[in-house]
């Protein structure tokens, strides 16, 4: 069994080992590595080290010279960090104690900045999900990514009308999470935080967000779409499309999670194909109180006070939860 001597943040001395290490891996962030490239001399990998934006990489070296790197991003005003990728990729049935320590470095690193948790995306048939589950990473949800190779653009029909998100719909979207994600799943599955969406108003409500991410390998679509709608999700979707120059170049990828699971029939009606079917693992890192409406709590003696975060917020959250799903 290999022997961990060394487990560190990266520093440019590693570059020469980065690049080899990058020729294979596996990419646990489906936003990421679908819409950019992830790997390679212009991976985020590499870019990360010279121009580090939230994102951060780990070496993890063993005393028989066993590298394995693992990269995390982590805003601050996310409750979350994401596992972006972990180099190289893990053989079957190989002794996988470097890529524990990696993983277990990550956990400490994204703790120390008060990331609540680290989420990994990852196919049950990849071995690296047995290592996961090793470091008591939980499977929380199921997710498909559904595909749609470049086609000539939609044509606006003016039926649905979609608009960009603003400061000033935070409230809506949260309410509208908050009614379709069951309660305990909702501090995994809200957005992060520099997605940008699109909002669908019906008498005054929004009854759907659709998030959007774009970058030169594809377009990644993330929507929250409340049951009341449903009938028009497909031109919700549409609308969505229509709006976006790229998809008659780039394919687009949908990512339909298990509460939504009714999306799967409309996008293969609307001819979508399935592409990958993944586990949403989690390891929780601090345990607390937190408002269903994903706002972080600070403890005041045994009383948990809202840190910033508008009351009626937590109050919607509660009535979506209770009512709707319960």
């Amino acid at each position: 069994m290999a022997t961990t001597t060394d487990t560190r943040a990266m520093t440019l001395v590693d570059l020469p080992l980065i690049r080899r290490l990058t020729s294979s891996g596996t990419v646990l962030d489906s936003e990421l590595g679908l819409t950019r490239d992830a790997r390679g001399p212009h991976s985020l990998l590499l870019s990360s080290l010279l121009f580090p934006r939230g994102l951060y990489t780990l070496l993890a070296r063993a005393a028989d010279n066993q590298s394995v790197v693992g990269q995390f991003r982590y805003r601050p005003d996310d409750l979350n960090a994401h596992i972006v990728y972990i180099a190289p990729s893990l053989d079957a049935n190989a002794e996988d104690t470097v890529w524990l320590h990696v993983l277990d470095a990550m956990v400490r690193e994204a703790g120390k900045h008060v990331a609540h948790a680290l989420v990994a995306e990852i196919e049950t048939s990849s071995s690296l999900f047995e290592t996961l589950r090793t470091a008591r990473f939980a499977t929380y949800t199921r997710q498909t990514i559904w595909r749609r190779d470049p086609v000539e653009q939609p044509v606006k029909d003016g039926t649905i009308k979609l608009e960009e998100e603003t400061s000033n719909d935070q409230l809506g979207i949260l309410s509208l999470i908050s009614c379709i994600v069951p309660t305990m799943l909702q501090q995994i599955a809200s957005p992060p935080g520099d997605m940008q969406g699109l909002v669908y108003r019906h008498n005054g409500r929004i009854e759907a967000w659709i998030g959007i991410s774009e970058g030169k390998q594809g377009i990644y679509l993330l929507p929250f779409i409340h049951p009341d709608v449903m009938p028009i999700s497909h031109e919700l979707i549409h609308a969505a499309i229509a709006t976006l120059e790229r998809a008659s170049r780039l394919p687009v990828y949908v990512c339909v999670r298990t509460y939504q699971s009714w999306l799967n029939d409309v996008l293969g009606r609307m001819g979508f194909e399935r592409w990958v079917e993944q586990a949403v693992m989690v390891k929780q890192i601090a345990a607390g109180i937190r408002h269903p409406g994903f706002a972080r709590v600070e403890l005041k003696g045994n009383i948990p006070v809202s840190s910033g975060i508008p009351h009626s917020w937590s109050m919607i959250a509660h009535k979506c939860s209770d009512e709707e799903f319960n």
